[in-house]
């Protein structure tokens, strides 16, 4: 017993010190940025049914959340998703209110992981908006413009992309392809992984009268935003797909008008595994580093699971993801936070609290001698 109780489980850690000041300093500047933009914060259980993430994350993502049963036999959960809980309280507690709403958050979220490099954390801190109540580009636009505030203002500025996707591009194909629900998440899995050639056997395979589709494949690189999709709407035929498109250019040429061109890339093999998205999807990437710092969409259709169906979006940042980008750029805004203290020093107790306090008062940090 002592043994586990010396030591801290797998896949969780403590911070303290530079590294814990740093956080609450990331915690602080993007609560401001989403302030600023009017987004007033919400608190969500970190214990709740186990059924609202099921039905708002989907079966294969929620399977991933620490289970355990109340002593009324219900099944509960800790918190592996804020989405699902924000969506619940928009159509429920928040029902009267104006729309749209603009909801932020600082929470913690648990999930089971296998051991790997990229995936070991169980508990990560998720920093996240959600605009619930505005449909269309307006509000895709709102948050991708929240998400880039929030890179620059932590000085990640020219270190960061955004990829744009869009899930109805694949919906629309695999509507198109008459997939089967198994053979729709087989070539989701190949585009996802950049497969080309198997993703062109596996067409061949299933749909050989689309085996054209294939183009798609070689849509799954990041390539200039107008060369893609103007390859893509030549290659592209069904009018779900193309009214994806559509919504993505609208979306490109707003961002080449804000002169933000530089920050995005469109890629369409970036398929989100959560199940509530329903348009416009992208995931933040930093330049060196081989894993997401964040994500975010749309999911019109969330909160209908609890009554109100609305139009939302949102997106979220993870903070230990984010702590690794500063470690890697050594950016200006970690250099803002490097912390000095004077040190106050006296024989005389009271002369040496007496100083304390008024060096406290003036606003510096200091540290008594020992």
């Amino acid at each position: 017993m002592f043994k586990t109780a010396s030591r801290t489980p797998a896949g969780l850690r403590y911070h303290s010190g530079t590294e814990a000041h740093l956080r609450r300093a990331v915690i602080d500047t993007v609560i401001e940025v989403f302030d600023g933009w009017s987004y007033d914060e919400i608190i969500t259980p970190s214990i709740d049914y186990y059924s609202l993430f099921e039905r708002g994350m989907g079966q294969v993502e929620a399977a991933r959340a620490f289970r355990f049963t109340d002593t009324d036999g219900h099944l509960l959960t800790i918190r592996p998703d804020v989405t699902a809980s924000v969506a619940r309280a928009a159509a429920t507690l928040l029902s009267n209110n104006e729309r749209p709403l603009r909801l932020s958050y600082v929470a913690n979220v648990f999930r089971q992981r296998s051991h790997s490099r990229t995936e070991w954390r169980r508990e990560s801190l998720q920093l996240g908006c959600e605009l619930i109540g505005l449909a269309g580009p307006k509000g895709d636009m709102e948050v991708l413009a929240i998400a880039v505030e929030v890179l620059e203002r932590l000085g990640l500025q020219g270190h960061f992309r955004i990829t744009l996707n869009n899930v109805e591009m694949f919906n629309g194909l695999v509507e198109e392809l008459r997939l089967n629900a198994t053979t729709a998440d087989q070539m989701r899995q190949l585009i996802s992984t950049r497969d080309c050639a198997a993703l062109e056997q596996f067409l061949s395979q299933h749909a050989p009268a689309f085996v054209e589709h294939a183009l798609f494949s070689r849509h799954t690189q990041s390539w200039d935003k107008r060369k893609t999709l103007a390859e893509a709407q030549r290659a592209i035929t069904n009018p779900r797909s193309l009214a994806a498109l559509d919504s993505l250019e609208w979306l490109r040429n707003m961002i080449d008008s804000l002169g933000l061109s530089e920050f995005f890339e469109i890629d369409f093999g970036d398929l989100s595994r959560l199940d509530y998205y329903t348009g416009l999807t992208f995931k933040i990437y930093v330049n060196g580093m081989g894993v997401l710092v964040g994500s975010g969409g749309r999911y019109d259709e969330l909160t209908a699971n609890f009554g109100r169906p609305e139009p939302a979006v949102g997106f979220v940042l993870d903070l230990d993801s984010v702590m690794e980008a500063l470690a890697l750029k050594n950016t200006a805004f970690r250099e803002m936070f490097n912390r000095d203290h004077l040190r106050v020093e006296d024989n005389n107790l009271a002369a040496l609290f007496s100083e304390a306090r008024q060096r406290r008062s003036n606003g510096e940090r200091i540290q008594i001698g020992s």
